[in-house]
């Protein structure tokens, strides 16, 4: 079966979900893919005043879980991101947890992807700007990924930092090419952070302990998990080094607002199993065909819907905003770098897509002339 969405996967499989007391997060991401880009979703009709030509364009959900929905808004993020690149090193590193966690963690995503950002930016500010390491101030933005390539559960964070920074007399300062802090002082840090915050969560009974973390209400469980925790090497690694802006914009957009499968990755599916793309470290990290229960796969990708109104894409350092102006400006003149100004700020949808994908959805496909467009809501508007 060949061009199989997350749509289809729903559809035959929902049903079979032994667990249907989904969250109002998951329940609200569920209805809004099914319908995205359907009748219910409501539409754009267009009519052309020359050739009569009629035009119907389903409405997106735009709910951020969608893969149908994440196209225009990573091209316009990079465009008004790209406001902020310096051309200067950059690196990607990414900080992970222990699989024992993993329970706690979803049992209190709230709380605890917070105290990921936390810990990371901690981390990185504290490193930085000791002498002993780098001595200046950074910029870095913060992405939470909550999967591995299999749909399994592995949050962890993702971060693009300037490789270079102002120091105490606002001077630039990098290292060239050569990522500047220590990895294991960094993993060792990172952990030291982390763990405390998730002690005073404990100490301060802000913890709930439902699904796989029900043991560790038992206080002896708890600080069982904690010895473990201190004595286990955590993982923090950089994953590429790039220079200048150009690989900066082309590299952002695979990770600031990829969810957890595309519908690019989804093979096939029969009467009970869906098989779709997934890397395989175990031989060359390269993609190959993996194959699950359908139940399963929906289950896997329900674990990834995000608490409402959590925001996964933060900015510290020099790229935070009360600061950023700024300190940018700054950077740009020590640099010698030209400010790059937005294409899409300020723009119209309609504007927007005929700047990024050379399309004018106001003049008819047919004979070019303009269209009349009127809305027409679906009986439910779900997102």
């Amino acid at each position: 079966m060949n061009n199989v969405t997350i749509q289809d996967v729903f559809e035959q499989f929902l049903p079979m979900v032994a667990d249907r007391s989904f969250s109002d997060e998951q329940f609200r991401a569920i209805q809004c893919i099914r319908s995205c880009r359907t009748a219910e979703m409501g539409a754009h009709v267009s009519e052309c005043e020359s050739c009569h030509s009629k035009f119907i364009h389903y409405n997106s959900c735009k709910n951020r879980h969608c893969p149908m929905c994440q196209a225009m808004e990573v091209d316009e993020w990079i465009d008004l991101r790209r406001e902020d690149v310096l051309d200067a090193p950059y690196f990607h590193t990414v900080f992970t947890v222990p699989g024992l966690l993993y329970p706690l963690i979803y049992a209190n995503q709230k709380l605890l992807y917070d105290a990921l950002y936390h810990a990371t930016n901690k981390t990185l500010s504290e490193l930085s700007k000791d002498t002993k390491h780098f001595g200046a101030k950074i910029g870095y933005i913060c992405i939470l990924h909550t999967w591995g390539s299999k749909l399994n559960y592995h949050p962890h964070i993702h971060t693009i930092v300037l490789g270079g920074g102002l120091d105490s007399k606002n001077h630039w300062k990098d290292k060239g090419n050569k990522f500047f802090l220590p990895v294991k002082v960094m993993s060792a840090v990172f952990k030291r952070y982390y763990l405390e915050e998730l002690k005073y969560l404990y100490e301060y009974e802000k913890l709930s302990y439902t699904g796989g973390a029900e043991k560790l209400r038992n206080t002896y469980e708890f600080k069982s998990l904690l010895d473990k925790l201190y004595a286990m090497d955590w993982v923090v690694y950089s994953k590429r080094t790039f220079k200048g802006a150009q690989e900066v914009f082309k590299y952002l957009g695979k990770y600031t607002h990829r969810i957890a499968i595309s519908n690019s990755r989804i093979l096939s599916i029969d009467s009970e199993n869906v098989t779709f793309a997934a890397k395989d470290y175990r031989v060359d990290g390269k993609y190959r065909p993996m194959t699950i229960s359908g139940e399963k796969f929906v289950s896997r990708f329900l674990l990834h819907i995000l608490p409402k109104g959590f925001v996964r894409i933060r900015y510290y350092g020099l790229l935070a905003c009360r600061c950023k102006a700024q300190k940018m400006t700054l950077c740009r003149n020590l640099l010698g770098c030209e400010q790059y100004l937005s294409k899409l700020r300020g723009k119209t949808t309609a504007e927007k897509i005929k700047i990024l994908y050379n399309h004018d959805i106001c003049k008819c496909s047919k004979c070019g002339e303009p269209l009349i467009t009127f809305r027409m809501d679906g009986r439910y508007m779900l997102c």
